[in-house]
């Protein structure tokens, strides 16, 4: 089968004809219909998450994907052949910029009928990370006050409307241009992230979600009220800082879950949750689609058309 695979961490991504990965008993084999490309698909590239993540060359790309079933392991009660279903597999059993791809029942979802697969491949990674973020980490409650850094990203475009599904006052920092898009999307509060300084023109917020670390993870304490919370997505330890400011502090690496995913399938169902995609891109195009992605100024999600 075709498949986007690395050679040796730090090695280029290329396209390469490999066997079908072989079905395992608690899975089922998918044919791949649409996958997406995400900022850790780089980490993982370089071998940043070697220890926590130790690859198996040749390692195919990947960690979202939209398709349908075609064969269901012996343990497989949920999905049947012909089922379209999403998800965002574990590490392990990454692979999914591929024509072909075994996944863990566990971990899948029935696709939302009213998108397309080059949608509801957009969504897995992005939507739980938002989800498990706001929600399961920071328990952020209707009424409460929500910053959202790089709101036009992929996390954020869909973190805002979650956060504006749930009855939160939206914050977000993005450029002038992508303004009117986030508030679009539910944001209250949009600031320009080149013009104006987040930390002077926010505060008494209940909940920051940071994509970025760094500065901007430091300087997102200012705005917090005590007893406040920060959600990281960038692995840094800043509990001394939370300590300081008398807030709680969360960095965290999202999980594969098929049940949340099928909360964000429901969402999706219900027009509250919209997926947002800057590019399609071919499977041959991996290499472009990549490029695309490090410029830093896509909008919502890079995807790739695998059938």
């Amino acid at each position: 089968m075709k498949a986007a695979v690395i050679r040796e961490y730090g090695t280029p991504i290329e396209i390469s004809d490999v066997p079908q990965p072989a079905l395992l008993a608690d899975s089922v084999l998918i044919e791949v219909h649409a996958a997406s490309v995400n900022p850790v698909d780089e980490f993982v590239q370089a071998g940043y998450l070697r220890e926590m993540m130790p690859l198996t060359f040749p390692f195919t790309m990947g960690f979202d994907l939209s398709g349908v079933v075609v064969e269901v392991g012996d343990q497989v009660s949920k999905f049947k052949k012909g089922d379209e279903v999403f998800s965002r597999p574990n590490g392990m059993q990454a692979g999914t910029i591929a024509e072909y791809a075994v996944i863990k029942e566990e971990e899948l979802a029935i696709k939302p009928a009213n998108i397309s697969h080059q949608e509801a491949a957009s969504i897995p990674l992005v939507g739980l990370t938002a989800w498990q973020a706001m929600v399961t980490k920071g328990n952020l409650q209707k009424g409460q006050k929500v910053l959202i850094h790089a709101g036009a990203g992929g996390v954020g475009t869909l973190a805002i409307q979650m956060a504006k599904h749930l009855g939160a006052e939206v914050a977000t920092t993005t450029s002038a241009v992508n303004a009117e898009m986030v508030k679009t999307l539910g944001a209250n509060v949009v600031i320009d992230y080149k013009t104006q300084k987040f930390e002077e023109e926010l505060s008494d917020y209940d909940l920051v979600l940071d994509m970025m670390g760094g500065e901007i993870l430091e300087k997102s304490f200012k705005i917090l009220k005590k007893g406040g919370c920060l959600i990281s997505i960038k692995g840094e330890d800043s509990k001394g800082l939370a300590e300081q400011y008398g807030v709680r502090f969360e960095a965290f690496f999202m999980w594969p879950s098929g049940e949340m995913l099928s909360q964000l399938a429901q969402l999706i169902s219900e027009g509250a949750l919209k997926p947002v995609i800057d590019r399609t891109f071919s499977i041959d195009q991996v290499q472009e689609a990549y490029g695309y992605l490090q410029t830093g100024r896509a909008k919502g999600k890079v995807v790739i058309q695998v059938k």
